[in-house]
């Protein structure tokens, strides 16, 4: 009743309505599972067109050697990742994705070189994924509860 009170604010009939809608006020598991599922699709899709570079950044090692001998002093740098020109949905790009996803959905870095884009996509899916996996273990365990 709450979401239908005119008298509430309209941020926290937003908020209701999302937990509603997303796990029906933590009762059912199923309908937060598929919101996560729809999530790391999302994700997914996401990193393989956008998100994982064209190949992977290689270190450089730039260094002058004074004449006379001497001690040489190294630079090590990496190239800026760049998006993909040719073919974005293969096989590789595609376990490369789905590893960040999965390591996203409990709040784990994957450690893999992003583009700008990827490293957005990768930020808001540790923030939305967590969510929903709690929500549904919170309507399995009231389930179980009763």
């Amino acid at each position: 009743m709450r979401r239908h009170d005119a008298s509430r604010p309209r941020s926290e009939r937003a908020l209701l309505a999302a937990y509603w809608a997303v796990s029906g006020y933590g009762l059912r598991a199923a309908r937060a599972l598929a919101w996560l599922g729809a999530t790391m699709l999302v994700t997914v899709v996401l990193l393989m067109g956008l998100g994982i570079p064209e190949d992977s950044p290689r270190q450089e090692a730039t260094g002058t050697v004074p004449p006379g001998g001497g001690t040489v002093t190294l630079t090590i740098g990496k190239a800026d990742p760049r998006n993909p020109t040719g073919d974005r949905f293969t096989g590789e790009r595609f376990e490369k994705a789905l590893n960040v996803t999965l390591n996203s959905v409990v709040f784990r870095s994957s450690g893999q070189d992003l583009t700008t884009t990827g490293t957005y996509t990768e930020m808001a899916s540790r923030l939305v994924e967590p969510v929903l996996l709690g929500l549904a273990v919170l309507a399995v365990r009231n389930r179980v509860k009763r």
